[in-house]
Order: structure tokens, then sequence, then C-alpha cells
């Protein structure tokens, strides 16, 4: 069936401008680093089924196969955001790990040395050496 039949021209532009942006999304083609996520899967739904022809509405097996396709999307979503908080605690347990131990610190040409004092938990960890602040990821080398 062809989509301008059951759509204004307005309608019929947006939901293949959507789909558009859905399908470059999909296969990686995005180029501006933005992604659809699990709401803009809901509104183009939406608006597939709020615009289609009463009389001759989506087939059982499209719909299906759009839910499964949001399922699986869903579930990428929670492992993507699983694994994200998984690299957050490991950074984190890395950085206690150095306290107490004499570490060298590259900060542009200049090298601080000395030992670690305290620790600050977070999604960036820092650590203090010699009374002052780092971000754990500025550690070059751990001595002992």
């Amino acid at each position: 069936m062809d989509i301008s039949m059951t759509m204004n021209a307005t309608d019929t532009s947006r939901v293949r401008s959507q789909a558009d942006a859905f399908n470059r999304a999909l296969s990686g083609a995005q180029g501006s680093g933005q992604e659809l996520g699990r709401d803009d899967f809901l509104k183009i739904l939406l608006t597939q089924l709020q615009n289609q022809d009463p009389t001759n509405p989506m087939e059982d097996k499209e719909f299906i196969a759009q839910m499964a396709q949001f399922s699986a999307l869903e579930q990428m979503t929670n492992v993507a955001s699983g694994f994200r908080e998984l690299n957050e605690s490991l950074v984190a347990d890395r950085a206690v790990q150095v306290l107490g131990r004499t570490v060298e610190i590259a900060q542009g040409s200049q090298t601080t040395r000395g030992t670690v004092s305290a620790v600050t938990q977070g999604s960036v960890p820092q650590i203090t050496v010699n009374d002052r602040t780092y971000d754990y990821s500025e550690i070059q080398r751990i001595l002992n």
C-alpha cells in the first residue's frame, strides 16, 4: 500500500523523515553523534498507528516485528547501562587500591611523584597526592 494514499503530505513527509533517521541510526551512518533511543522509536510507532488507514490497519506481523525491535532496543539500552555502571565500579575499585602507594602523575611535560593520601569515589575517582587532587586517570606509574 502506498503511504501517501492514507496520510496528508505533511504527515507523510514527517513519517518518512523519522523512518529515514531511524534507518540511518540502525546502520550506524548517522554522523551527528546523536542516537535514537526508545522514546524516538515509540514516537515513530505511535505516529504510524495514528496515521494508518482504519479500513486497512497495520498487519499483525508488522506490528509484532516492530514490537520485537523495540524490545531488543530496550534490552540493548539496559545492557549498555549495566556496562557503564560496571566500568565505573571497576575504576573506583582500582583507585582505592592505590591508597598509600607511591605514584607518578603526568600533567603535560611535568611529572609529580608522591604517596596517595586520599581517594574520592564516584564516576570520576580522584586521588590526593602531595595535598593536590588529581583524576585517577592521570596516574602514569604506580611504584612500590
